[in-house]
């Protein structure tokens, strides 16, 4: 667990050398705690209490890193338990299993509707992380379907199989894409140690129970490898989550280094709505990692819309910039919506406007991406706002008319609106779902 400046202090020397920089000791050490300066600065700090202060600001959660270029997955690193008290800061990885069993030509066409899993979503891309490829057949067929899958998708990937000697045969060719390889157990810890080093690749260990894991963990650190992502095996959703809670818990709370690692889900059950049911909510707690099987869009969109609401920063929505957004061929008398920037409130209007099939603007004012509703509470969605939004972009400059729609839920601000703008105030409907009907019988 992370040292506070006091803390710190009471282990530095205390000379007030300033040979690192500060006018004291307990300055210094207020920077240590900040993580703004290195504890090499000191040149009179003891050996063992370097080692100390550098272990105290390790992670509680070691941040591991797998794939290559703009598919590079990074997972772990977290700091909270509860996303309000921070934030949680690597997205779960999602990922789908393919056997090797399954013919060249199963294993193209299933990369290739992999490959299709991207969706834009309140401005952002969306999009599934990793292929794992399971050994069902001989070595020789496990390295060719490998090969097959990274010639086809340039994914993460994750090779699965206990046998040392096919993880070898297919890492020959692929460990310059750094997959993750799993699984080290208490019976082949050994083996798989010496191939994580020898390529470089971080590794899966697996043990039915923590105290297991925790011994596994630490025999794997004493034979240099110490980029480790856990995986508890099958079990029920119930006994999962409770594995889950206790690994972050015991990292965060009780500083348990053996622990301190990401942890791996994989859903096997044939019910395509109790897999997605399961995977989100190991998404929710705590999983690094999910590995399934199914694969159509219906099912992947609905985890992916639910790993970005968890992971956006709660004290930072997600904004649009602040403008004037013309939908289709507008024109001089193309209609005016006024909306906030708040992300969601924005692609929501958008969407609607768009099926209306009807050139428009829409105004976004700057409401700190507050939503409609709560930046009116906050008074960041007034008329003088909205105003002063209007005079920035000149919009009475681009309009033959002199008609602005504000959303109903704020119909209230519609007479000092008027008053500010000297425009005539639409009230439109309460929920976005109304605009194109709207629309179409202004």
């Amino acid at each position: 667990m992370a040292l506070s400046g006091l803390d710190i202090y009471k282990l530095l020397p205390k000379t007030n050398c300033r040979e690192c920089g500060f006018v004291t000791c307990l300055a210094f050490a207020m920077q240590l705690a900040k993580k703004a300066v290195s504890v090499e600065k000191c040149p009179h700090i003891k050996e063992d209490v370097k080692m100390q202060l550098e272990a105290s600001s390790l992670p509680p959660v070691k941040l591991i890193t797998f794939g290559e270029g703009d598919n590079k997955l990074e997972i772990g690193n977290e700091t909270v338990l509860f996303r309000h008290e921070e934030k949680f800061h690597h997205p779960c990885g999602i990922g789908f299993i393919i056997e090797d069993s399954a013919t060249d030509a199963e294993i193209k066409t299933k990369l290739g509707k992999i490959n299709q899993l991207k969706f834009e979503r309140v401005g952002q891309q969306i999009k599934v992380n990793l292929v794992a490829i399971k050994q069902k057949k001989d070595k020789i067929r496990f390295a060719e379907a490998v090969r097959l899958a990274t010639e086809n998708s340039s994914l993460a990937y994750v090779l699965m199989s206990e046998d040392p000697e096919a993880l070898r045969a297919a890492l020959e060719f692929c460990a310059v894409k750094k997959p993750l390889i799993y699984r080290a157990t208490a019976k082949n810890a050994a083996e798989i140690s010496k191939l994580a080093q020898e390529f470089k690749v971080p590794v899966v260990a697996s043990a039915v129970n923590l105290e297991e894991m925790a011994a596994l963990t630490k025999e794997l650190n004493n034979q240099g490898v110490s980029d480790i992502v856990l995986d508890t095996g099958s079990k029920s959703v119930k006994d999962k989550i409770w594995d889950l809670t206790q690994i972050r818990r015991l990292a965060l709370k009780k500083s348990k280094r053996s622990l301190g690692f990401p942890v791996l889900s994989i859903i096997d059950t044939a019910d395509p709505y109790e897999e997605i049911m399961e995977a989100a909510t190991y998404i929710a707690k705590y999983a690094g990692i999910i590995l399934l099987s199914g694969i159509e869009s219906w099912q992947i969109l609905s985890l992916l819309t639910l790993r970005q609401n968890i992971y956006t920063d709660p004290q930072k929505p997600l904004q649009i910039e602040p403008k004037l957004y013309q939908i289709g061929a507008t024109s001089d008398k193309s209609p005016l919506l006024i909306t906030t920037n708040f992300s969601l409130t924005y692609y929501t209007v958008l969407g609607e406007v768009e099926a209306s099939k009807i050139p428009s603007y829409i105004l976004s004012v700057d409401t700190e991406g507050m939503s409609v509703l709560t930046a009116w509470a906050a008074e960041k969605f007034t008329a003088d706002k909205i105003a002063d939004s209007m005079n920035k972009v000149d919009i009475g400059d681009m309009l033959a008319h002199k008609s602005l729609i504000i959303p109903g839920y704020v119909a209230v601000i519609s007479g000092d609106l008027e008053d500010k703008t000297g425009w005539q105030i639409i009230v439109g409907p309460k929920e976005a779902a109304g605009i194109p009907s709207f629309l179409k019988n202004l």
